[in-house]
């Protein structure tokens, strides 16, 4: 299923923590729906999603917001390489960590401290796992 969004994921996340209903959350999240998003979500969330990369942040230089030169709702596919057990899992550890660093560095800095807090298993704020499995249901799969 193909989604289109217009809106960055730190973008619907703060959209989200900004609504005070479980029903506004709800909507906000549905109306922009992506697999990046979802990424995101399971990645932080799920137990079952284990991360094969330092915990902590790492050395990295934000892009700077205005000219990032690609974006979260492109690249979340690399995630594959970064899960233990994924595609990246037979990489040498410095080849995996210079990916990852790679895709922090290329998108909105907004969206890298997402993706930096997902590693670490920082749930993003605003949202709960009842919200989360009523949003999108089956999302997370460690119940």
């Amino acid at each position: 299923m193909a989604y289109v969004t217009n809106l960055m994921v730190h973008e619907v996340l703060e959209a989200v923590s900004k609504k005070k209903s479980k029903a506004e959350k709800i909507k906000v999240l549905k109306d922009n729906e992506s697999w990046a998003l979802k990424d995101i979500i399971r990645g932080s969330m799920d137990s079952t999603v284990k991360w094969n990369l330092p915990e902590g942040t790492p050395p990295y230089k934000p892009s700077r917001a205005e000219s990032a030169p690609t974006n979260l709702l492109k690249e979340n596919s690399k995630f594959a390489n970064f899960v233990q057990g994924g595609k990246g899992s037979k990489l040498p550890a410095f080849k995996r960590e210079q990916m990852f660093i790679g895709l922090i560095e290329g998108i909105h800095p907004e969206d890298a401290k997402l993706v930096v807090d997902m590693i670490n298993k920082k749930t993003p704020k605003g949202l709960t796992r009842p919200l989360v499995k009523e949003a999108f249901p089956g999302l997370l799969r460690d119940d």
